[in-house]
């Protein structure tokens, strides 16, 4: 249980702003609301009494704070003694002893939560919303795309339906809005957070569900795209054998300039940059080989290549297939360092809990994957893209991959009883706010104090 300091009168803050934080594990954490608070709490090893012995008060830089001993007796203050009815000032990481002695009394580390209003802090950008409007549809961006080098802005499903068009009828793709020729279009996550800030504003400027359903059904900008048009630029490499009959035209992958598994590109292919290695490859949603990672919607060549046998290329730069595979076909022999919140001491925690049960981590995962595949856990507050459609067959990159089993860790974990944990680790308490606790990342005492893998209750 969790005690929060008695409200002097102040008015209080509407968040914890601070805390004291015992270094005995069997006495609780203080938290402080008020921006003037009088602590009640334990202050002697030998009882779990609660006393009133000092006054905190929360100073206008937000970085430090002042104590004031309100006990009979002398207290400690970063080794200094502080007298009764005495103020002193305290900053993060303060360690005040409610007696004047270390022994018999209690020590505090006095805490500095991170500010919800500073670390939420946006910037505000006032926009008109006639600015945000794609101008195919002339509604507001969906899924916004941007189209380079113009730099102006579509629904994805605008101009995906523009560009297959396009590439049907002309050798070049020309900008709906300005008639440039498009080199490279890619995904505008920035422009889509603004699009959407505008429609919580003016929920009427929304799509329909239809065209929503229409437009994602066109949509085919999923990475960054290079759209090469009729007029070729010139190399800026040496020529290679594979082009060497192509009087020094541009041809960005092994596909270009020759035939490799039935396929050859021309002038209107479209080609994806793999986010591996940055070599390119065509765009064919039809060839039955993934080119996506479904967690992470970026492009990856890997597989592509090695389904036409092509593993190496003097001229090109080509993927090998580790790099993009099915989930079922990784191997893991470390937890990931984004395991449990980056936490090293809850890392450390599984990995003791597998090698008590005698498994390896391989082992564990490959169970984990077995119930994701078969839907016995909620997919809701896993970080990868289009959760629900993923398998175990499904390509991802190596990133994705650490996402998942990071995210099956955390299930592992909560199956296992108390009982079953090392004994430490057994009789800590819950933190607050479970893995969303953002003191963990910057305070070790409280990291290994408390369990973080766990739901938020603050609140709750």
């Amino acid at each position: 249980m969790v005690e929060s300091g008695e409200c002097s009168g102040a008015k209080p803050s509407g968040e914890v702003w601070a805390g004291l934080v015992p270094l005995d594990s069997r006495y609780s954490d203080v938290e402080i609301i008020s921006n003037e608070s009088v602590i009640s709490s334990e202050i002697s090893t030998s009882s779990f009494d609660k006393h009133n012995w000092c006054k905190i008060i929360r100073n206008s830089d937000s970085c430090s704070a002042s104590i004031k001993n309100k006990s009979p007796n002398t207290i400690l203050v970063d080794e200094a003694a502080v007298l009764s009815q005495e103020t002193v000032v305290i900053k993060d990481g303060s360690e005040v002893i409610s007696g004047p002695d270390r022994e018999g009394f209690l020590r505090y580390r006095f805490n500095i939560m991170p500010s919800l209003e500073i670390s939420q802090k946006k910037l505000k950008i006032y926009m008109d919303a006639g600015h945000a409007k794609c101008s195919i549809c002339l509604n507001i961006w969906h899924d916004v795309v941007t189209v380079a080098p113009c730099l102006h802005n579509f629904c994805n499903g605008c101009f995906s339906e523009w560009l297959r068009r396009s590439q049907e009828k002309h050798s070049s793709v020309l900008c709906p809005q300005c008639r440039a020729v498009v080199q490279f279009v890619g995904r505008n996550h920035f422009l889509h957070n603004i699009a959407e800030e505008i429609l919580e504003v003016d929920s009427s400027l929304r799509h329909s569900n239809e065209d929503i359903a229409l437009l994602d059904s066109y949509a085919s900008v999923r990475s960054n795209l290079i759209i090469q048009s009729g007029k070729m630029h010139r190399r800026k490499r040496a020529r290679s054998p594979v082009d060497g009959h192509s009087d020094g035209l541009d041809l960005p992958c092994p596909q270009c300039g020759t035939e490799s598994g039935g396929f050859r590109c021309n002038h209107n292919t479209v080609h994806l940059q793999c986010q591996a290695c940055g070599g390119m490859m065509p765009s064919r949603m039809g060839a039955g080989v993934p080119q996506h990672c479904l967690g992470c919607d970026r492009a990856f060549c890997g597989a592509y290549w090695h389904a036409l046998g092509i593993m190496t290329s003097n001229s090109y730069p080509v993927c090998s297939p580790e790099t993009f595979r099915p989930i079922s076909e990784y191997s893991i022999s470390r937890i990931p360092v984004s395991a449990h919140e980056e936490n090293q001491h809850e890392q450390n925690i599984t990995e003791s809990c597998i090698r008590q049960m005698g498994r390896t981590l391989q082992d564990v995962v490959a169970e984990w994957i077995a119930k994701f595949n078969s839907r016995e856990i909620d997919r809701t507050s896993t970080t990868l893209n289009h959760a629900e459609i993923i398998t175990a067959n499904t390509h991802v990159c190596s990133d994705c991959y650490d996402k998942l089993v990071s995210f099956l860790l955390y299930w592992f974990r909560i199956s296992i009883p108390k009982y079953c944990l090392p004994p430490d680790s057994s009789r800590r308490e819950d933190c607050w706010y479970g893995y969303a606790c953002r003191t963990q990342h910057h305070n070790e005492e409280h990291a290994r104090k408390r369990n973080h893998v766990c739901r938020p209750t603050r609140g709750s």
